[in-house]
């Protein structure tokens, strides 16, 4: 009798066990845990703007760097803060993690919290990193009005930024208010950032939209930047650049550089700006070189169809660049630009002078080609400027070329 009863409480067991594993709740766990995703709420997070959640989404990092294969870290819908966060990659099993991001990320609204960290979100090292939708708001507007009254203010923290990494991947990240630059690519190898929204008020400091510095492959689409410095910064040491369909404005356009405040410093290369407008910016197509010693260099750049708003120097070669004339080097540049095509550029210029190049006196511009340039002032041709300037034109080509 006693082992009749064994035997039916065994067999209770086992349907027990066996009723569970295959009911819907275990199925969905068990679904869940096979496709390794994490939500940052079962890790604590909380949706409310205030709760620090930097904990929360450094363990579920962790989680997502522990699994064997893709993984995918889940931040759900609402305002998620978080104070200074290093996401490293050096122990990462995974090299496909994808951050699925309904809802906002948000900075410490006093900006001494993150403010001399240098970065707000940091991702060193990592491999196969995507982060798709979402919102960074980085609440800098009291750092800017800090900087604007000429306080003794901390630099500010970049929201987003990669170090040394590879195979990255931002799609459909809006990012607000950044206290600094907006977006940082530095030291990384392949990276795609399209559908990327960048929005912070016209005479916010230093919040460039997208920094590039010591990268290749880097390939930016279909984004729409305003902001109070360059839309996209182009630094020393990038190479195999493609930059495709971007609205610019407010800011200071798309720039390369400024370059040559280094004595040894590597160049940039094999850069393609395509299809892009700039409304009421204070650059268009820039490249600016202190006027110093330098090794660096720019070559095989082509803009391409390429429309101008009331723009104030759509087409600038500055090679004596120094904001606000403080502190002037006074020297001539040291980088050598060469192979800079201008094709189908067109619209209206804010000032008399739409198209500037004022080269090194040692290494004069070589190679600068205009091609179906139009660019007025008034509703009448705009002037031209050059200095140290070679090169050719073709087609159409108002201002009247001084090459």
């Amino acid at each position: 009798m006693e082992i009749q009863i064994n035997i039916l409480s065994l067999v209770f067991l086992f349907s027990t066990l066996f009723f569970l594993s295959s009911s819907p709740v275990a199925a969905a766990a068990a679904a869940a845990n096979k496709k390794g995703t994490y939500n940052v709420q079962s890790f604590g997070a909380k949706s409310d703007g205030k709760s620090d959640c930097t904990k929360a989404f450094l363990s579920a990092w962790a989680s997502a760097c522990a699994s064997t294969g893709p993984a995918t870290i889940y931040v759900p819908p609402g305002r998620f803060l978080i104070g200074s966060a290093l996401f490293g990659g050096q122990l990462c099993k995974s090299s496909s993690i994808t951050i699925q991001i309904d809802g906002t990320l948000v900075a410490p609204s006093n900006f001494d919290v993150i403010g001399h960290s240098g970065n707000w979100i940091k991702f060193e090292r990592v491999t196969g990193v995507s982060i798709i939708g979402g919102t960074l708001d980085g609440q800098g507007t009291s750092l800017w009005a800090c900087k604007n009254s000429g306080k003794n203010c901390p630099k500010g923290a970049t929201s987003l930024a990669f170090y040394n990494s590879k195979n990255i991947v931002i799609d459909g990240l809006t990012s607000l208010n950044s206290q600094q630059f907006h977006i940082l690519v530095d030291g990384c190898q392949n990276a795609r950032l399209q559908g990327v929204k960048v929005s912070a008020a016209g005479n916010s400091p230093n919040t460039d939209g997208i920094h590039l510095q010591s990268s290749s492959s880097v390939t930016i689409m279909n984004s729409r930047i305003s902001t109070g410095d360059d839309c996209i910064s182009i630094g020393p040491g990038n190479s195999n650049l493609w930059i495709e369909n971007i609205n610019c404005g407010p800011g200071h356009g798309i720039s390369i550089g400024s370059l040559g405040w280094d004595l040894q410093e590597a160049g940039v290369q094999n850069v393609t700006v395509k299809t892009v407008t700039f409304t009421g910016t204070e650059n268009g197509l820039r490249v600016k070189t202190w006027a110093r010693q330098s090794s660096g260099f720019v070559r095989g750049v082509l803009f391409q169809h390429a429309v101008m708003v009331n723009v104030q120097n759509p087409i600038i070669i500055d090679q004596n660049y120094c904001p606000n004339d403080n502190n002037c080097p006074n020297q001539a540049s040291g980088i050598r630009i060469s192979d800079v095509t201008y094709q189908d550029v067109h619209g209206t210029s804010a000032t008399p002078v739409a198209v500037k190049f004022d080269c090194s006196k040692k290494y004069p511009c070589t190679g600068i080609t205009l091609e179906d340039v139009d660019l007025t002032f008034k509703n009448q041709p705009a002037a031209a400027s050059c200095v140290n300037a070679g090169g050719t034109s073709s087609g159409l080509v108002e201002p009247t070329s001084c090459l």
